[in-house]
């Protein structure tokens, strides 16, 4: 007898809807006979144990007989332990163990344990967006798993915990009606909850050009680079940049949601990742690691830090070849990883904070302590971060050491909830005048339109119709560019900056001021970098 039922499989951060046929000879056998067919792997193949002693523990009793399963379609690698539960029900349908005899209208995804429980799996949320896009009205999977599948709507959710809960849910469904009721969750309440952050700009003395450029980065997306002394407080002004970031609007959430699923570091009891993603790794990172790498590719650093903040401290300490493939996700926002079996592409739209020290010691161009460098040991450390690296970070800052009247002021220094005020008053200005003008650009990985939410995310046509020049500002630009010798990629990144700017002081146009704030946050590069 056959038996069919549905899965699914994650690739990349997309799911494809796989049918999962059960077929048994019916002839008793001496030993029982289980295969399974349609490109599975390792952890497919073992599924074959788990499922046989959760259906007997579950109080089914199998004769032995010839099992053939086959995941289709046969030509796409099916892997992890998701698959067990459609095989079980698919088992105990082909054995008559189950009153409905049509399952199309389910999705089922979980790990069966030998005791007939069910264990969460990743990348659901990647399959209820599939179930729905296939028009598949119901999801049956581990309760584990449910609260973050319920953020899709128009996917019923049913959270089970075992084997017999799904035999008893589809039976009701067969015999009048499903009587449990889906899991439903108020996404715009997770999104509207505010997050308390332990670090406050209020801590940090002093450093007022610092916070003026961190300001600047977090209102329009801006990546930025701290160069400075040892101790002089560029790990804790990166630490306390998420602290004045604005909040993910549902559409960037449920697309980081996707990316830690697929990677299991998502929050079983959250669902849905509601506030900007902070990633910090250390400078002993692989390539592979920061941009995702393995047989069937899985999400990096960088991937994570989608829609966030990506923190990379004693940057010249990182690898040059790790540090170097972070070209393409900054120009382009995606990753693609391509290998013999597939190539999948991972967003990557992240806002980058790195931190260095001007010098092996540290202490070049420092008032209070002398440098023990030598002129070519500070070329050869500085080298390390290449021009093309540095021409795609918009902002450049020194600094400094904090004097000791700074450090001991009694005066209270302004916190990250008045700057934050700010930076969300400029956002909100940027994300009306996107809305209006109807600003779209060509996605990189499937050629589909991307809304951009700040600055920082324009492209050359949106900086031409947002950008336009007064000619004091545009005479001003142009003696930048020719003496400090700037790239067109740098000229599109100081319109980008000044624009900010100027969506800080609430001005239409961009102001000759406002230029040449943008052009000061370039000239570190030609001072450390000539």
């Amino acid at each position: 007898m056959l038996f069919k039922t549905r899965s699914a499989a994650v690739y990349g951060i997309d799911a494809h809807i796989i049918d999962v046929e059960v077929d048994f000879s019916g002839v008793k056998l001496d030993q029982e006979n289980f295969s399974t067919v349609g490109l599975p792997d390792a952890a497919v193949r073992e599924s074959r144990d788990r499922v046989r002693s959760a259906i007997k523990n579950s109080g089914f009793d199998l004769p032995p007989t010839r099992i053939t399963i086959n995941l289709a379609p046969a030509d796409l690698k099916k892997e992890g332990s998701g698959f067990d539960l459609p095989i079980a029900v698919g088992i105990l349908g082909a054995y008559g163990g189950l009153a409905i005899k049509d399952v199309s209208d389910f999705v089922m995804v979980g790990e069966l344990g030998l005791d007939g429980s069910l264990r969460a799996v990743q990348g659901m949320l990647p399959i209820a967006v599939a179930a729905r896009a296939a028009g598949i009205r119901n999801l049956v999977i581990p309760a584990a798993n449910a609260r973050e599948a319920a953020v899709v709507q128009g996917v019923n959710v049913y959270p089970v915990n075992s084997l017999l809960e799904v035999r008893e849910l589809l039976n009701s469904a067969e015999l009048g009606g499903i009587t449990a009721t889906p899991l439903a969750v108020d996404t715009q309440a997770l999104l509207s909850d505010v997050q308390e952050y332990q670090a406050d700009f209020r801590d940090v003395r002093g450093q007022h050009v610092a916070k003026r450029a961190l300001e600047v980065a977090a209102a329009g997306g801006h990546n930025i680079l701290m160069i400075g002394p040892p101790g002089s407080g560029k790990t804790m002004l990166a630490k306390r940049l998420p602290s004045i970031l604005t909040p993910l609007r549902f559409e960037e959430a449920l697309e980081t949601t996707k990316i830690h699923s697929v990677a299991g570091v998502l929050n079983k009891d959250e669902g849905l990742v509601t506030h900007r993603p902070f990633r910090s790794p250390h400078h002993t990172i692989s390539d592979a690691g920061l941009i995702g790498g393995g047989m069937i590719p899985r999400p990096g650093e960088v991937s994570l830090a989608h829609n966030g903040l990506l923190f990379l401290d004693e940057l010249p300490e990182f690898p040059r070849n790790v540090l170097e493939v972070l070209r393409q996700p900054l120009e382009d926002g995606t990753v693609t990883i391509s290998r013999a079996a597939m190539s999948l592409s991972f967003p990557a739209r992240f806002m980058l904070a790195a931190a260095m020290n001007p010098c092996p010691c540290g202490y070049y161009n420092d008032k209070s302590r002398d440098c023990m460098c030598t002129p070519p040991m500070i070329q050869r450390y500085v080298a390390k971060v290449s021009g093309p690296l540095l021409d795609r970070i918009d902002i450049h800052i020194e600094v400094p050491a904090v004097q000791y009247k700074e450090l001991r002021s009694g005066t209270a220094a302004e916190g990250s909830a008045e700057i934050r005020a700010r930076v969300l008053a400029a956002r909100e200005r940027q994300h009306a005048r996107f809305l209006e003008s109807g600003a779209r650009t060509k996605g990189s990985s499937k050629s589909a339109s991307r809304a951009v939410f700040s600055n920082a995310q324009m492209s050359t046509q949106q900086i031409r119709v947002h950008c336009e020049l007064a000619s004091e500002a545009e005479r001003l630009l142009e003696r930048a560019m020719q003496q400090q010798g700037l790239s067109a990629r740098a000229h599109d990144r100081i319109l980008k900056v000044a624009r900010t700017i100027a969506d800080l002081d609430a001005a239409n146009g961009i102001e000759v001021r406002h230029i040449a704030e943008a052009i000061q946050y370039r000239t570190l590069d030609r001072s450390y970098w000539a």
